[in-house]
């Protein structure tokens, strides 16, 4: 085992560049992180920076450096399909052949509807992919009135219900949730995920989505390195909504976030105080939930250069036999049409004090290397897809 502790974090929907089968997705021309950089005439990204993303990537305003502290490349996605669960599955060991069904341009067909109405008791309005505030907005008013559930999708595998806690119940908001779920997993309409999405207030203006968030997802078709290290006696720490994309599978531990602020608060916490021997899974969802699906650059950019300070606040505090992996799981360009995520090369950086940094890596056929990678370090079963990286790192 040559590190003890090893932390992966998603940036999620941070891609650099179209696949070479971007044409099969829509996907010609998608670059997120080079777009946004683009869009606000420049990214100030000192730690990234310093780790090599320049040095992966043309970014406007992150620099080359002469010497990068990390070691960093790009991997290619083997699956088919460019959606969270995907990406994340296939980072931890699996190849999906088949891609998560989705019903972003169409909304949910009528037979399911008809079957949710029948089996909950509620009309629905809705039934489209939005965003969950905005939809909440527009409908959450009639909601309170009428008990009608408000139900869209998204880019994602994903059926999503919100309710209000107060006039339609918490309890009552899983319970469907828990139907839909049964529901969903006929072949024709298996979605990866369902979401109960709790939110507070009188009226438009002031509605708030709760912590209450409960999802039902499905689980991975085999085990997955997660389960692999769990199952060895590793700590596998879930910070955000690992644990919901694996259904808790291979998770020793999690703790949920508010915020990609929080999500990194939560993780500099543990880098600082916790020993443990294993890997902490972190996943910051706001920059695909809050920027990239709402087309808004601008924020995005935001979003970057605040991680990119908190990044600055761990560094420091990693010690030798500690390694760090920054990632991410698909694209959304925000530039791009339409509101889906973008079929891209993933990124990358990989640093610990321990290494002396400076190594661009192959690109890999896969996501699955950094698995194998993590695999390898702590001497458990390789999965099937991907190899490990582990004796390249300088």
């Amino acid at each position: 085992m040559k590190f003890k502790r090893i932390f992966t974090i998603v940036l999620d929907s941070v891609g650099v560049g179209e696949l070479p089968d971007a044409k099969d997705y829509n996907d010609e021309g998608a670059d997120t992180l080079g777009h946004i950089a683009k869009a606000v005439n420049g990214l100030h990204l000192p730690n990234l920076a310093s780790l090599g993303l320049g040095n992966l990537h043309p970014v406007l305003g992150v620099e080359p450096v002469s010497w990068p502290k990390g070691n960093f490349g790009k991997l290619k996605e083997a699956s088919l399909g460019k959606d969270t669960m995907t990406g994340h599955w296939e980072m931890m060991g699996l190849h999906i052949s088949e891609p998560f069904i989705t019903f972003t341009e169409t909304g949910f067909p009528e037979e399911l509807i008809e079957e949710l109405k029948a089996k909950t008791g509620y009309n629905i309005v809705g039934n489209k992919s939005a965003s969950g505030t905005e939809i909440i907005d527009e409908y959450g008013e009639h909601h309170m009135a009428t008990n009608d559930m408000i139900v869209y999708t998204s880019a994602d595998s994903v059926l999503q219900i919100a309710g209000h806690e107060e006039t339609f119940g918490l309890d009552n908001l899983i319970r469907v949730c828990e139907i839909a779920r049964e529901i969903t997993m006929k072949p024709e309409w298996k979605l990866g995920r369902v979401i109960a999405r709790p939110f507070v207030g009188a009226k438009v203006g002031e509605f708030k989505r709760t912590s209450n968030r409960k999802d039902y997802a499905l689980k991975p078709f085999e085990p997955t390195v997660l389960n692999t290290l769990k199952d060895a006696g590793f700590d596998v720490i879930s910070i955000g909504k690992i644990v919901d994309i694996f259904d808790g599978e291979g998770i020793s531990e999690y703790q949920k976030t508010k915020s990609n602020v929080d999500g990194m608060e939560k993780t500099i916490e543990i880098v600082k105080n916790k020993d443990f021997t294993g890997l902490c899974f972190v996943n910051l969802v706001d920059f695909d939930a809050l920027w990239g699906h709402r087309r808004n650059p601008q924020g995005y950019a935001q979003e970057l250069e605040i991680f990119d300070k908190q990044l600055g606040e761990l560094l420091p505090l990693l010690n030798n036999d500690d390694l760090l992996i920054l990632t991410s799981d698909h694209g959304n360009d925000p530039t791009h049409h339409g509101t889906d995520h973008t079929r891209e090369y993933i990124f990358q950086l990989v640093y610990s004090p321990s290494l002396q940094g400076n190594k661009e890596l192959e690109v890999a056929e896969t996501f699955a290397s950094i698995g194998a990678t993590i695999a390898d370090n702590f001497k458990v079963s390789l999965p099937r897809h991907g190899r490990s990286y582990l004796k390249d790192y300088q």
